[in-house]
């Protein structure tokens, strides 16, 4: 049975309104002024509110702002009842928030017609909201799912950390690293396009492809070739239309080589300290068009050395993609900063550096997947 609460401060009216209501099949509660009524309907959650215009102290268009602005009660439908017939009333009314308009005198079977149709949208407005919520269950479900196949932190011989804060939607990261042998350290991260089950799918086929080594005639130790690989495997219009960007990186430890290759991914950042007052920055990036793209596409391997005491920061675009409050974007050079201030400092934890990207970032949850890897090279 539909909740229908009456607000006015004509007792005739607000008497007629119960009675006439109640006939239908209604439960009708009343309020005689906009107080009483904004606390029955925070406390009843009736599908459908008739409120007066002109009433003291709160008028209706005051009493319908507080409805609107509650959460809990944004699917109740609110209809003002006036004898205010010009447009200007009206667009004020629509401008208030409120969904449709009773006119005075009442004619009952207009009345019953718009409480009819004002409850049916009340209605859709409920299993919609039921459907999201089951949607959202359903991403959280898969996002600590992804969670659960990514690596523990490694401690020794070099010391890996990552943080990964799905967004509300669910994107398409993913990343791992392994030891392809005693002396090889593979690390890589990917990133699907578009949101949802269907960029978390990919991801997951990628990892667990990778994991398990079994891209034919591929030397894992080389990213150019696993990059050629997965694109000969992972074409986008076999794929629901899906491509991924990668940056796979391959550390050798005997010689201090990291041989990386990217494809069309944002960039890594090595961060070395060439003295005790300077600090060397170096974007590592090499040509390539995002996995699956175009089946012709070439892949390149570049190398660098990697000196003592060096981070190397590995990261979706989610992480410098962020939206202020002022409504410009953080951007990569502003993130690649925040890396090299945080350098030297205690604060350089993976956790310093989400939370300050939380704190500027003016979307919550992350519009898109927060993924970020920190490779420590020690001594």
């Amino acid at each position: 049975m539909f909740k229908i609460l009456v607000i006015d401060d004509d007792t005739v009216i607000r008497e007629l309104l119960r009675r006439t209501l109640k006939k239908q099949g209604y439960e009708v509660s009343v309020a005689s002024n906009g107080e009483e009524g904004i606390r029955q309907a925070e406390e009843l959650h009736p599908a459908l509110i008739i409120c007066d215009w002109i009433m003291p102290r709160l008028t209706g268009i005051e009493v319908c702002r507080h409805i609107k602005a509650n959460p809990e009660l944004s699917t109740t439908q609110f209809f003002l009842l006036t004898s205010l017939g010009s447009v200007a009333d009206r667009v004020k009314g629509l401008d208030a928030g409120a969904d449709d308009f009773i006119s005075k005198p009442l004619e009952m079977n207009e009345l019953y017609a718009r409480v009819r149709a004002g409850l049916r949208l009340y209605q859709l407005s409920q299993d919609l909201q039921t459907q999201k919520q089951l949607l959202e269950a359903e991403l959280a479900e898969a996002a600590d799912y992804v969670r659960s196949l990514l690596p523990e932190p490694l401690t020794q011989p070099v010391q890996i950390d990552a943080r990964f804060v799905p967004s509300r939607q669910l994107g398409g990261d993913c990343f791992d690293y392994c030891w392809l042998d005693p002396d090889y350290l593979a690390v890589y991260l990917m990133d699907t396009s578009g949101h949802g089950l269907k960029a978390a799918l990919p991801s997951i086929s990628v990892l667990n492809l990778l994991r398990s080594q079994t891209l034919a005639n591929v030397d894992y130790h080389q990213p150019s070739q696993v990059l050629k690989a997965l694109n000969t495997t992972f074409q986008m219009t076999y794929q629901n239309d899906k491509y991924f960007t990668i940056w796979y990186g391959v550390y050798h430890r005997t010689t201090r080589r990291l041989v990386y290759a990217s494809a069309g991914h944002p960039p890594a950042i090595l961060l070395s300290e060439t003295s005790e007052d300077n600090l060397k920055i170096q974007q590592l990036k090499t040509p390539g068009m995002p996995v699956g793209m175009f089946l012709e596409a070439n892949y390149s391997d570049a190398e660098c050395d990697v000196q003592q005491l060096s981070n190397l920061y590995v990261f979706s675009d989610g992480v410098y993609e962020i939206h202020q409050p002022n409504g410009g974007i953080l951007g990569l050079d502003a993130f690649v900063k925040l890396l090299a201030d945080h350098y030297h400092t205690a604060e350089g934890s993976l956790d310093t550096i989400l939370n300050i990207i939380k704190g500027i970032n003016s979307n919550n949850p992350f519009d898109d997947d927060f993924s970020l890897l920190k490779v420590q090279f020690q001594d």
